[in-house]
């Protein structure tokens, strides 16, 4: 059967380190000066509802310094908007193609896109879940910290897509996950169960105070207020997360050592300040450079390619 990264449930533990490894290794002989094409003639589409910097540079990068070639398609250009059916689309673009990336707002057409196109497909945004962006924030932790079983990652913010991404992938490595938000805009009861019963030793936590969230954090991790799609909301989100902001009082509530994440980019001045994203524990740059790292994992991996 055809392997697909849909989303982190689609992967076991195992896989994951498999990932992790392969995008280190690659990052390693990269820095080296080490350019060896891995993946000759290979091609990846990337077709994207949404507008992206770091999601489709890392992967043009990625598939370009493997040696293949990347092809971009806006959702209009692709037709996604009602020139023909998504199935055909799908079946088109897979002909041409060794691997998909989306970045769309639907999990189902990514679904669909896998049932149909013949070849191997990456979710590489929805509004369920940010597969990509989890995998290269637990590769900027293994870079950091070493061993990341039984760290604590705390995440302060809206429960969004990247936070349920983050919550799953640290239940199947088993990091302690930590998430502060607002009522109204936390994670259901119902995912964490789910996720408990999955994976029986994951350590989830979910608190409205932030300050108690990063107490034990060994990473503070925060997200955009407002996401893509959510604009008109963006005032009236200012508000309920201004207690949420990421500063040097609540870093101050942390252990010195803690690192600072952000999937980027960033809204300095709401969910985070320059004297954080630019201060000494932050790693949010080498995390985005990581994107192109963990994209050469993935593309590796998909496609079964080994130095």
């Amino acid at each position: 059967m055809m392997q697909h990264l849909l989303s982190l449930r689609d992967l076991t533990p195992s896989q994951i380190k498999v990932i992790l490894t392969r995008a280190t290794e690659l990052k390693d002989k990269l820095k080296s000066g080490d350019r060896t094409p891995l993946l000759p003639g290979r091609v990846l589409t990337q077709v994207f509802e949404k507008p992206s910097l770091r999601t489709r540079v890392s992967f043009e990068a990625a598939i370009g310094q493997l040696g293949g070639y990347g092809i971009f398609l806006s959702g209009k250009e692709a037709g996604l908007e009602g020139r023909e059916s998504n199935a055909d689309v799908a079946r088109v673009i897979g002909g041409y193609s060794d691997v998909i990336a989306l970045r769309t707002f639907s999990q189902e057409l990514i679904e669909l896109f896998a049932a149909e196109s013949g070849c191997h497909v990456i979710n590489a945004l929805s509004d369920a879940s940010h597969p990509c962006q989890a995998l290269t924030d637990i590769l900027t932790m293994q870079e950091a910290l070493g061993d990341v079983t039984g760290r604590t990652l705390t995440y302060v913010g809206d429960g969004n897509n990247v936070a349920v991404s983050l919550a799953i992938i640290c239940a199947q490595l088993d990091i302690k996950f930590v998430i502060a938000a607002p009522e109204g805009y936390q994670l259901d009861d119902s995912f964490f169960e789910d996720l408990r019963g999955e994976y029986p030793s994951a350590s989830l936590t979910q608190t409205s105070d932030p300050h108690a969230a990063v107490k034990e954090a060994d990473v503070i991790y925060t997200d955009v207020w407002a996401s893509m799609g959510q604009e008109s909301e963006k005032s009236a989100r200012e508000k309920v997360f201004a207690d949420y902001q990421c500063n040097a009082a609540l870093l101050a509530s942390a252990p010195t050592s803690a690192k600072f994440l952000h999937c980027l980019p960033a809204r300095r001045g709401l969910e985070v300040t320059d004297d954080v994203i630019d201060g000494p524990q932050s790693l949010a740059f080498p995390q985005a450079e990581n994107r192109m790292h963990l994209a050469k994992g993935v593309l590796a991996w998909l496609l079964d390619v080994h130095n």
